[in-house]
């Protein structure tokens, strides 16, 4: 069993199970959240695509944890102009553990 969501204008396909580092959402950790935009859901080998979203599917899952990923260096470079900027960023991300996947239908 599987689904397809959508959070933070990326999407992610996600199991009973798994753990996922997504776009950062405000919940504290150890919170329950649920996402309700999933796109394609998978039950014992039917697809069941979303026209564009499933009606009345929804995934629990649990924040692990709130961080920072990796810096990322941005550098600009401009030849014959003595044009050079150096920046970094770090995305915040939220963990979260996929609980389970529910389906209205079923």
């Amino acid at each position: 069993m599987f689904a397809v969501i959508k959070t933070g204008g990326k999407q992610y396909i996600v199991a009973p199970g798994d753990k996922i580092k997504i776009e950062k959402i405000a919940e504290e950790v150890g919170k329950e959240v649920v996402f309700d935009k999933v796109l394609l859901l998978e039950k014992s080998k039917k697809l069941e695509i979303g026209t564009p979203l499933v009606k009345g599917a929804s995934i629990s899952g649990k924040v692990i944890s709130q961080g920072k990923f990796k810096k990322e260096i941005v550098f600009k470079y401009r030849p014959k102009t003595r044009y050079k900027v150096k920046r970094g960023h770090r995305q915040f991300y939220t963990e979260v553990e996929i609980t389970q996947i529910l389906n209205a239908k079923s």
